[in-house]
């Protein structure tokens, strides 16, 4: 339990640190594109990773990462592109 508690701790202290990722905007297809999804999750603890995978307008795969804030708002971490490796 201490142990969880510490990464939960750890997870919010690094998510408030001011790093590059900071600026990300939403894009067609990110979860808070257009503004904070209507359905707030309850169940997943401040803190936690959310990924979320989809189609870009271009037509890349796109992979985002989020991390559930105390209002259980999201914030936008990181964006990358997946690589398809059967190419």
């Amino acid at each position: 339990m201490k142990i969880s508690r510490m990464i939960l701790v750890v997870t919010l202290a690094l998510s408030g640190c001011s790093n590059a990722s900071e600026g990300i905007e939403p894009i067609r297809g990110s979860i808070t594109y257009g503004g904070q999804p209507a359905a707030k999750l309850t169940k997943s603890p401040p803190g936690s990773v959310l990924p979320h995978t989809f189609i870009d307008p271009t037509g890349r795969w796109v992979e985002e990462t989020y991390i559930i804030q105390p209002d259980r708002s999201l914030k936008l971490v990181r964006r990358r592109d997946v690589v398809d490796s059967h190419d």
